[in-house]
């Protein structure tokens, strides 16, 4: 249920209208907002120091295009086997290992000292980051079904002003004097002690851990009940067994027209097919994610570039571009809780998409910075609350392979927002940087038809 009331505070207990938030949900939340913001800091701790350590080992600017491949290769690595880990151990464990991973070996690439040693550093240091990728998703998910309402997105924002604090933080550690190594070691010490305090807090991996499980929240079992509610189906044995219901079936006496045997038949037949349906919503969803990510990734690693190309600008004014994709994005996903719990997560998305794509045909066409500069915040404000509901999404398909299931979805979509700079690159070779924005242009738009597939 999600509530059209204020909040009210009783000792502590969270009232939300009909919904009573526990204490210990308000603690599991608060442990999350710092796991996120904690991987972001981390993150903008190497990159900041990327010039520093590309120094230190010689490496060249190509060199390093690659390394950072392999540190993007070794995070999908993490990712995938980070699904079935969490789903087995819990995802609180999952991000006990990776928060703690990424906390040591954020000090691997201040170390380096030539390729080899730094590769070594980058693929140990994005197995973690891919890891917990996942696992905090997956925790996130179990708070977010014990609130009863959508709160994944505020997560995703900690995590943007994780990497903005860790930039602040980074830049103001080299301008004191400060060296590359004690700078990852301080952030490794602290990454460490956040780590300890926010694990104690999080939830068991077990639906018990929600308060109650509203419909949109339900499992694919009850979406396939409520469906077939309306045809002979519902009144089978075999249904009726899985929603943990007894009746004559459950005997092993034999029935007239089959008996036990039909019925095991029957069974088998529709868990394939509902094993059948979630691979095709967890496809579905990772393909969206991917386009997304695309074009995040696109504007992300382009629109400073295109503001200066297309409109010959100053390099201080084309870096406007990217600020302000980046703060309209952080601030949409603040918000973009409140704006799902009001209209919908579909909704979400489907508008969402829409001004990001209008977003984009400004930029296209735009011949003036303050429009353009509109453009790229329109864009950032668009893409902000759909892959959070997207994750959601995959994170509440039902059964015991949630967290296996996030990470498909995490796979694919990461997949996009590697693809998304490196094929607008590809494009410019041919077609002007601002003309091969049409393709995330066009994506989006194909986004906002697909919308549907976030719906619970």
């Amino acid at each position: 249920m999600i509530s059209k009331y204020p909040l009210r505070r009783a000792g502590t207990v969270e009232v939300v209208g009909a919904v009573t938030i526990d204490r210990r949900f308000r603690l599991a939340r608060a442990a999350v907002f710092a796991a996120f913001t904690l991987n972001g800091v981390l993150l903008a701790m190497w990159v900041v120091h990327i010039p520093a350590i590309t120094d230190r080992t010689g490496v060249s600017a190509s060199t390093l295009s690659v390394l950072v491949l392999l540190m993007a290769g070794a995070a999908l690595v993490g990712m995938r086997l980070a699904g079935p880990a969490a789903d087995r151990f819990g995802s609180r464990t999952l991000v006990a290992s990776a928060a703690s991973a990424i906390s040591v070996t954020v000090l691997g690439p201040g170390l380096a000292t030539d390729a080899v040693t730094l590769a070594v550093a980058l693929a140990c240091f994005g197995l973690g980051m891919g890891a917990l990728d996942v696992s905090m998703n997956a925790q996130a998910v179990h708070v977010e079904r014990a609130y009863s309402r959508p709160i994944m997105s505020s997560f995703h924002a900690m995590f943007s002003a994780g990497a903005f604090a860790g930039s602040l933080v980074g830049a103001a550690a080299q301008h004191a004097g400060w060296s590359t190594q004690l700078t990852l070691l301080c952030a490794g010490i602290t990454g460490l002690g956040v780590t300890a305090l926010l694990v104690p807090h999080l939830l068991g991996h077990t639906r018990a851990e929600s308060p109650s499980h509203p419909e949109h929240y339900d499992s694919v079992d009850a979406q396939l009940m409520d469906s077939a509610s309306h045809d002979a189906a519902a009144d089978s044995p075999a249904i009726a067994g899985r929603r943990g219901f007894r009746d004559a079936s459950d005997s092993t006496e034999p029935r007239p027209g089959g008996g036990l045997a039909d019925d095991t038949a029957r069974l088998r037949t529709d868990q394939h097919g509902e094993r059948r349906r979630r691979t095709q919503k967890v496809f579905s969803l990772g393909c969206v994610a991917f386009v997304l990510l695309l074009a995040e990734g696109a504007a992300a690693d382009w629109s400073a570039l295109q503001v200066r190309e297309h409109l010959d600008t100053s390099e201080a004014g084309a870096a406007l571009a990217f600020g302000a994709f980046s703060a309209t994005m952080t601030f949409g996903r603040f918000i973009a809780d409140r704006v799902s719990g009001a209209i919908g997560p579909v909704a979400l998305v489907r508008y969402g998409t829409l001004l990001a794509a209008a977003g984009f045909a400004v930029v296209i066409a735009s011949p003036w910075l303050p429009l353009t500069l509109l453009g790229w915040a329109m864009c950032g404000l668009g893409l902000a609350g759909g892959v959070p509901q997207i994750f959601s999404t995959a994170g509440n398909l039902g059964g015991t392979t949630a967290a296996t299931d996030m990470s498909r979805v995490f796979t694919i979509g990461y997949l996009g927002l590697l693809a998304g700079p490196a094929m607008i690159g590809w494009l410019t070779a041919v077609i002007p940087l601002t003309a091969a924005l049409t393709v995330p242009l066009v994506l989006t738009l194909a986004c906002a038809a697909a919308a549907n597939v976030v719906s619970r």
